[in-house]
């Protein structure tokens, strides 16, 4: 994700175990191509996840969930639970926002496929098996220059920065609206797939807008990523999980 910069290439509640081995991945979910303008419609929610209980766990009915749209939109299990859960925290913190998982799923494939990365390699304890570190924005020939902000301690470079974990955060903006998933006090990890779902979340709601309407999905969206290709992309994806979601 870079903000104020246009790219045409972007960038929980469990036990921190060490991460165990991934069940089979299936097959991608086919995405029909779609190229709506900006404001034109946004992409539909799909299955809701469920309803976030402050005082109770939830833990139960969010792997069911996860695991019952799993089946029909090939996304790992453990992965929707992730995009799930920030749903459900969003829901309650900022309910005007109407943040779907599907939305945070068709990021999650975008820069998936941009960053060449296997969601399934993600452990029980969320940590993607080797951290995603994208190319230094180093000002080469079609990519920004973005001079190190964090020192390297994300991303292991002290002259420029780098697009960090599955979705893909400048350390800035990492920094900004980093939050963890599972409330448990620990710091947050960009390499951490609950982590970065609910920042992503956080980021995607932070300017006010309703994402269940169009103008509202499309601003957000642009804001993540400046570039239309990109937005569009995400819809295509977006639109296509919540279809599968609720298919009989």
């Amino acid at each position: 994700m870079l903000t104020g910069v246009v790219l045409v290439v972007t960038i929980g509640v469990r036990n921190p175990e060490a991460p165990t081995a991934s069940p089979p991945v299936q097959p991608a979910l086919a995405i029909p191509e779609q190229r709506p303008q900006p404001g034109a419609e946004a992409p539909r929610a799909g299955l809701a996840a469920p309803i976030d209980r402050p005082q109770v766990s939830d833990q139960a009915e969010l792997d069911a969930w996860a695991t019952r749209v799993a089946g029909k939109t090939h996304i790992p299990a453990r992965v929707l639970a992730a995009y799930g859960r920030a749903e459900m925290w969003m829901q309650r913190q900022k309910p005007t926002c109407h943040l779907s998982w599907a939305t945070l799923s068709g990021i999650g494939r975008v820069e998936n496929e941009r960053g060449d990365f296997d969601l399934g390699a993600i452990g029980a304890d969320g940590r993607v098996a080797k951290p995603v570190v994208g190319p230094p924005l180093d000002g080469s020939p079609g990519v920004p220059a973005v001079h190190d902000s964090d020192g390297g301690r994300l991303d292991g470079d002290k002259s420029w920065d780098h697009l960090i974990g599955p979705m893909q955060f400048l350390p800035s903006t990492w920094k900004k609206y980093q939050e963890r998933a599972n409330g448990d006090g620990g710091t947050p990890d960009p390499q951490n797939v609950d982590d970065a779902a609910f920042t992503a979340a956080r980021f995607l709601c932070s300017g006010g807008d309703d994402l269940g309407t169009p103008a509202g999905w499309w601003r957000a969206i642009l804001f993540y990523n400046q570039a239309l290709a990109y937005g569009q992309d995400v819809f295509s994806a977006a639109d296509a999980y919540a279809e599968a979601s609720v298919a009989p």
